[in-house]
């Protein structure tokens, strides 16, 4: 009896030793990122073969068609990583759903811009301007905040990040605000003095925020794209891999010629300025 104990007890461990190597899989020479089908996909590629060439590691491009599932998948440890969010959507994830995810490192912003038919600089608003912003609560914060950052309104609360209309303070020029759906801004720029635009219906109008943009969010931006993570990852090698992966030159020469110069480098270019 006791001699079957024993054996049973070193299979036991063997198969726990096993397994337990198996759930904590080295990642270092080759993990699973989630990604956006479409353009973003199609960046990454440049993204997996820096990480393969500069670092010896290998990506696994793993394409979702939503903005749930990632980070779901993240989480689950169907992927070891994602690319594909701002930090306050993974914030708001995280604090929803009890994710213990973290961003790793940025990617690229893709920005919102002010664009006129009628003005020239932003120091030439007049006076009751229309001013066409979107209406979803994500983006009607951020427009908001970035007209608050060229001082042509303040906000009740400056640091939050789903304001309204009704959250501004001050109106030096009283401007009047009209919130609409996104896709209908570009429409509207014969009929008002200037819109907020996302890069995707911007460009979708023919319109850049390198070029046409009158203000322009910058790399400061809590919006950010981000690199995300579990948090006992945090400190693995491969996270740091990827990150430089992502913050290199190559990697922003091809973003922007897939994007047509509507991004931003959420890093500073300088630092991984390389081949």
């Amino acid at each position: 009896m006791r001699l079957i104990t024993i054996i049973l007890g070193l299979i036991f461990a063997w198969l726990w030793g096993s397994c337990h190597g198996c759930s904590t899989k080295n990642h270092d020479s080759e993990i699973k990122l989630g990604v956006m089908s479409g353009p973003e996909n199609e960046l990454m590629e440049t993204v997996k073969a820096v990480a393969k060439e500069r670092y010896d590691l290998s990506i696994k491009l793993v394409v979702f068609n939503d903005y749930m599932t990632p980070n779901i998948a993240l989480n689950d440890h169907s992927i070891d990583a994602n690319a594909f969010q701002h930090e306050p959507f993974l914030d708001e994830m995280v604090k929803s759903h009890k994710f213990k995810l973290m961003s790793a490192g940025k990617t690229f912003l893709f920005p919102l811009a002010a664009y006129s038919k009628k003005i020239r600089d932003v120091k030439d608003v007049p006076m009751n301007a229309t001013v066409a912003i979107p209406n979803d609560p994500t983006n009607e914060g951020r427009a908001l905040l970035l007209l608050a950052r060229q001082g042509l309104i303040e906000l009740k609360d400056p640091n939050y990040l789903f304001s309204q209309a009704k959250d501004i303070s001050k109106n030096p020029l009283h401007l009047k605000i009209t919130e609409l759906e996104a896709a209908q801004l570009p429409r509207v720029l014969d009929d008002v003095t200037m819109a907020i635009i996302n890069t995707t219906f911007a460009q979708g109008a023919g319109l850049s925020p390198k070029k046409d943009g009158l203000f322009v969010e910058g790399r400061d931006s809590r919006y950010v794209n981000i690199i995300a993570v579990r948090e006992e990852d945090r400190d693995a090698p491969w996270v740091e891999k990827l990150v430089k992966s992502v913050e290199n030159a190559r990697v922003l020469e091809a973003a922007e010629k897939i994007f047509n110069g509507g991004v931003i480098a959420g890093w500073a270019v300088k630092d991984r300025a390389d081949d």
